[in-house]
């Protein structure tokens, strides 16, 4: 299977000049934990609700500060065409929360994140376990 499969779309995206309060605004609205900044189709960053509170609200600084100034540069990205194994060890290995996906054109085609892979999981799990429950709650215990 593939990224693309799991991935959510479309994203919201913000350009780099959004202040801080716009993006939260934004990110309630949306119901959404990060923004995507992309400026001309490029993938600049990503701010989560985290970044806003650890590096805007914490220390002070005002809620007219663009984006580019809080959010992550280095984003690590799948792209759309990878399987959801080489998704699963670009999370295990960053620690991040959130992963962009790429099109074949190097613009961003969705996100993936580490809720949608907890619902693979869990699916894959339901799917093992399933019959073997079906197969205990038909055959009673001897007595």
């Amino acid at each position: 299977m593939k990224a693309s499969e799991y991935m959510m779309s479309p994203v919201v995206t913000v350009p780099p000049d959004t202040s801080a309060a716009h993006a939260a605004r934004r990110m309630r609205r949306e119901s959404v934990g990060c923004l995507l900044i992309v400026d001309h189709d490029d993938l600049r960053g990503i701010v989560t609700d985290r970044d806003l509170v650890v590096r805007c609200l914490a220390v002070d600084v005002g809620p007219d500060t663009p984006v580019s100034q809080l959010m992550t540069p280095s984003v690590i990205t799948l792209r759309s065409t990878d399987d959801i194994q080489t998704a699963y060890r670009a999370f295990r290995r960053s620690g991040v929360r959130r992963l962009p996906v790429m099109d074949e054109n190097g613009h961003v085609a969705g996100l993936l994140t580490i809720d949608d892979l907890f619902l693979d999981v869990l699916q894959r799990l339901a799917d093992v376990l399933g019959p073997v429950a079906w197969t205990v709650l038909r055959d009673p215990p001897d007595s």
